[in-house]
């Protein structure tokens, strides 16, 4: 088991908490947890990252290994149920999005590899297909990423 990281992971620590250039210790951390087998994320995620053409996306550039591809069998298993699952309950526009996002191949491989999803989207009823929602009908464990480093007992200290 490892944590599978969402892009909003990676958003939102680059543009408020853990900015470059306020908590490093935070981008080392990934690294660290990425080559010890902890953590790691899926291609569709990083290819939305590369778009931005900002400090991310060039962060993610040299970090291809930690984003996997989801075209393995057992996660095309993993993609039948996920998509029976949002085709029952979903409008049509709605199903459309999640299976053209990200989100729908993070869940998918997250069930398929017993993997716990890590994201700040929080559940949702109405419209959009929610990755807390698809988790949960899936039975995949999410975690916020703080709950994540906490989990990891990571800690980022300040040396004046």
């Amino acid at each position: 088991m490892a944590y599978l990281l969402d892009a909003n992971i990676f958003i939102n620590a680059k543009n408020q908490y853990y900015r470059f250039d306020v908590c490093p210790g935070f981008w080392a951390w990934l690294d660290h947890a990425y080559e010890n087998q902890i953590l790691l994320s899926i291609k569709a995620v990083r290819d939305e990252l590369l778009e931005r053409e900002d400090r991310l996306s060039l962060w993610c550039k040299s970090r291809k290994k930690m984003f996997v591809e989801t075209n393995d069998k057992i996660t095309f298993e993993s993609m039948k149920l996920l998509s029976t699952w949002v085709s029952e309950g979903y409008e049509p526009a709605a199903q459309s999005k999640f299976f053209g996002d990200a989100d729908f191949r993070l869940v998918a491989y997250a069930h398929a590899h017993n993997h716990t999803v890590v994201t700040t989207e929080v559940a949702a009823d109405g419209y959009e297909v929610k990755i807390p929602n698809a988790c949960k009908a899936m039975d995949v464990a999410i975690v916020n990423p703080f709950q994540m480093l906490s989990d990891q007992k990571v800690k980022f200290l300040f040396k004046p």
